[in-house]
């Protein structure tokens, strides 16, 4: 049954029969086919960001081992493949020295990960070629050249998240930060609070408009200084069991006193 195909190979590649035979309806994964002496390598151009569609590139060789591109006779499209490797790698790479945001780190990626894959797809593909020729002098300069891609695709993929990674660990670091300091200012709030609570309990039950025998009235200073000691006391009470800086505190302020000038 014949495979209705939805890529057209170039009209010169007049390729055997049953090399064609090996072809689906779609271009596939990066590859090289065999047939009777002739190569049919399939490789992909440059993955586009959240577009699961490659663009496929067909290099035949023929059996007088002579290699046809899209263009005509030659590899030179295939040396341009990987320039546009190396620069989509290289762009990318700028863009992470200069980045100032988590969603920058985050778009590049999205395109590195299909980068990495890509360029690992196609180094494979360029050694099925060479255990099908061995002698093929074009094709391992072009391997040896796509591996030094695929080692920068992958640094590329591991510096971004690597990159996420440290961002994410300095936000957790400030929030952690931030909220200790939170923590302790509303401590002390608390126990500024609790302190004159008994003084403006007694100041209020005492400042009622009504009338205060003669004797009460030098007993003012005795109530100021009852409140103050029952503050006092509260004070204490609360701060002995929930004043004291925990671990965490202890290493935070040991942090900032290094980065203190």
């Amino acid at each position: 049954m014949a495979v209705v195909e939805n890529f057209k190979l170039p009209d010169h590649y007049e390729i055997e029969p049953e090399l064609r035979e090996q072809l689906s309806g779609r271009p596939g994964h990066q590859r090289c086919m065999e047939g009777k002496g002739e190569l049919l390598m399939v490789l992909h151009e440059v993955p586009r960001p959240s577009i699961p569609e490659r663009d496929a590139l067909f290099f035949w060789k023929r059996q007088d081992r002579s290699w046809m591109q899209p263009s005509g006779p030659g590899l030179n499209q295939l040396g341009e493949l990987l320039d546009r490797y190396a620069r989509a790698i290289d762009a990318h790479e700028e863009v992470i020295d200069e980045a100032d945001t988590a969603a920058e780190i985050f778009t590049i990626l999205r395109h590195a990960g299909p980068l990495s894959r890509s360029t690992r797809n196609l180094v494979q593909a360029l050694e099925q070629a060479l255990t099908k020729d061995l002698d093929d002098r074009d094709i391992r300069g072009y391997r040896d050249r796509a591996r030094e891609i695929e080692r920068a695709a992958d640094l590329l993929n591991i510096d971004a998240r690597v990159t996420l990674d440290f961002w994410r660990a300095m936000q957790a670091e400030k929030n952690a930060r931030s909220g200790a300091r939170l923590n302790r200012i509303a401590f002390r709030l608390n126990l500024l609070a609790g302190f004159f609570l008994p003084l403006v309990a007694f100041g209020g039950l005492f400042g009622m408009n009504v009338d205060i025998p003669e004797f009460m009235k030098p007993m003012f200073w005795g109530i100021l200084l009852g409140g103050l000691s029952v503050g006092g006391i509260l004070l204490w009470l609360v701060g002995r069991g929930t004043g004291r800086s925990s671990d965490f505190d202890v290493e935070l302020d040991i942090t900032e006193d290094k980065e203190s000038p």
